[in-house]
């Protein structure tokens, strides 16, 4: 039986058959076939030419660049999806049952990449409402750094010591913001403890000048200097003044080295905290 088989498969009338009807199917599906082909590779390069010249537009117009690279990338995908469509149409697929598929295979899919689909949809929310942009240093999503790009699914950020830190922007959405560089000025805010002792007046004034010898400092708003809180074991002022807010760190280095440096030449006191401890001595009762 098996060698009848073998026969029968190398027959003359069988491959001839297989033949003709190969080329029966070629002949009919060929046009189809190709201009699929012809669609497909036009589509796309036609998809191409118009994400490009959208591009140039967003560009031309100043539009954000975080904007730009969403919509163009969205303008893409949506395009190359209206090409496959078309392609197998042009193939006698029925479409509408293609598209029913495509929407529950969809469907699927969303349910089982809720997560990403989260962070998409942030995504969406933070390049539409821009609560940062590229280059701003912002605290977002339990990370502090600078914006180096805003993706559909994550952000990435440079930390202060140069790491690269990826953040899904589900929870950036999902977290505060704090855009730190989002104003062109910042306050520095610092407390100075002196001692019970110390003169007040002679502190302020030595606090006031260290201030306005810095050239960074800005006169308006004016600084504020007062006296904040009777501690329990200092009496503490606040320093505030106004700076650049590129130049934040740099000036409030510079002023705590300054203000120690001159409080140890006034003879003003930066007290600790400190405990005093009393021993009471029990003479032993005698019998």
């Amino acid at each position: 039986m098996e060698q009848l088989n073998i026969e029968k498969l190398f027959d003359a009338e069988f491959i001839d058959m297989i033949i003709q009807s190969a080329i029966q199917w070629v002949t009919t599906y060929s046009f189809s076939i190709l201009g699929a082909i012809i669609i497909f590779f036009v589509g796309r390069w036609l998809t191409g030419r118009i994400t490009s010249l959208l591009t140039k537009l967003l560009k031309k117009n100043k539009v954000d660049a975080a904007l730009t690279g969403f919509l163009s990338n969205l303008s893409y995908y949506a395009l190359m999806v209206v090409v496959v469509i078309a392609a197998v149409g042009q193939l006698g697929i029925n479409t509408t049952s293609f598209l029913t598929i495509v929407g529950a295979a969809g469907l699927a899919v969303g349910l089982a990449l809720k997560d990403s689909l989260n962070n998409f949809a942030s995504g969406v929310m933070i390049i539409l409402f821009r609560p940062f942009g590229i280059g701003d240093v912002i605290t977002a999503g339990g990370v502090t750094g600078k914006v180096q790009s805003i993706a559909i699914f994550n952000t990435i950020m440079t930390t202060g010591d140069n790491q690269r830190v990826i953040v899904p922007n589900g929870n950036i959405i999902n977290s505060v913001i704090t855009n730190i560089t989002a104003n062109d000025t910042r306050r520095i805010d610092l407390v100075v403890g002196i001692g019970y002792g110390d003169d007040i007046i002679k502190t302020k004034q030595v606090l006031a000048d260290i201030v306005s010898a810095d050239d960074r400092i800005m006169s308006e708003p004016a600084p504020v200097i007062a006296v904040s809180e009777l501690a329990d074991s200092s009496v503490n002022l606040i320093v505030r003044p106004w700076v650049k807010t590129s130049e934040y760190w740099d000036v409030y280095f510079d002023l705590m080295e300054k203000i120690k440096q001159t409080f140890d030449a006034e003879g003003i006191s930066i007290p600790y905290p400190q405990r005093d401890v009393h021993l009471i001595q029990e003479q032993a009762g005698v019998e």
